[in-house]
């Protein structure tokens, strides 16, 4: 019997109503798996929390969540209570760097009953891994000065390690994929820190001789993603540039409700942590409309993470299945409720 504990962590706004959902789902899964178990446990630590306490998690809020096998993250940030810098850093942002989750990883595919706004969406399916941990989201620099004459300073940290790491990740996942990595650079542009990720990269590949390569700047590579989806396979990304292109993948999949991700530690000292692209969405809490494909999705890659790649993929075959019965919550066209669309998502996983 292999048994995960879980640490779960809703959130705000429709975090608390989609992560619910995605849990029944895992332990649906888990029953039907039959050697699977979870153990849940939830903590209450959101913009309310930070509020009542002046904090987002507690002091030793790092401390409770390290025991646990991953963390399962709903949406952080409410705007109208916390300010996005207070509530990402103090939480979402604070988990990323103090447990080393230095890769983030997103998929993007065209999911059956979903439309795409792209005319012909030709089946595209790629996955950016994005460095998670320096580059441009790197906290080096300063403000001085006031007036006309204030300054602000914010220096972009590109390690070799941090680089080749991700790098690396990539390139072994696209030994198990298509065998293509895309590079997304600016060294054209970006002097001192595209021409180091450009070296990085050529020098990543040496040891990778089976894998097709190929750098493309990150303009004329948001285009492509538009124009050409399905010629990617792994794109390998900068911190912003790959926050950047996984919006874009959302974009073109028809609903960044759907869309999920993975920000994984590779030492093994700390949990990897699994969490929807989406929003809180404050503008529709309570009205149980919330789609919970990306948060159940989400659910997908942890359990590919936990090696239960087969159940990982019953259960995407499962979603796709639903939305193309045409069970959908109203962002996607349907009329769906968020428990309806879960319950259906559960029943189609039972038969296969």
């Amino acid at each position: 019997m292999k048994d995960f504990n879980i640490a779960v962590i809703p959130g705000d706004g429709i975090g608390k109503e989609v992560v619910s959902e995605a849990v029944r789902v895992l332990e649906t899964a888990a029953d039907l798996h039959g050697g699977l178990s979870f153990q849940f446990t939830e903590y209450p630590w959101n913009c309310d929390y930070y509020l009542e306490h002046g904090v987002m998690m507690p002091e030793d809020g790092l401390e409770q969540l390290q025991p646990h096998d991953a963390v399962f993250l709903g949406a952080v940030g409410d705007p109208n209570k916390v300010p996005d810098h207070i509530s990402l850093w103090g939480l979402l942002i604070n988990i990323r760097r103090s447990f080393e989750q230095v890769v983030n990883i997103r998929p993007a595919k065209h999911i059956k009953g979903v439309r795409s706004p792209l005319h012909d969406p030709k089946g595209f399916d790629f996955i950016v891994v994005r460095e998670n941990s320096e580059g441009e989201y790197s906290e080096s620099g300063g403000r001085i000065h006031q007036g006309d004459d204030e300054i602000a300073i914010q220096n972009a940290v590109f390690t070799k390690k941090g680089t080749r790491r991700a790098m690396d990740y990539a390139f072994k996942l696209a030994e198990s994929r298509r065998h293509h990595v895309t590079s997304a650079t600016k060294s054209n542009g970006i002097v001192h820190s595209m021409p180091f990720w450009d070296e990085v990269f050529k020098e990543t590949a040496i040891d990778f001789p089976d894998i097709k390569t190929r750098k493309v700047h990150i303009d004329a590579l948001s285009a492509f993603l538009v124009s050409q989806p399905e010629t990617f396979d792994v794109i390998v990304a900068s911190n912003l540039f790959g926050d950047i292109l996984t919006d874009v993948g959302a974009a073109i999949m028809g609903s960044i409700g759907i869309a999920p991700s993975a920000n994984i530690n590779l030492n093994g000292k700390y949990p990897s942590m699994f969490e929807p692209v989406h929003g809180s969405a404050p503008d529709i809490v309570g009205k149980g409309i919330a789609n919970p494909i990306g948060q159940i999705w989400t659910a997908k890659m942890m359990l590919d993470h936990f090696g239960e790649n087969e159940l990982g993929n019953h259960l995407l075959s499962s979603i796709e299945n639903v939305l193309d019965s045409g069970i959908k919550t109203p962002d996607l066209g349907g009329k769906a409720t968020t428990e309806e669309v879960t319950n259906a998502v559960i029943n189609e996983l039972k038969k296969l």
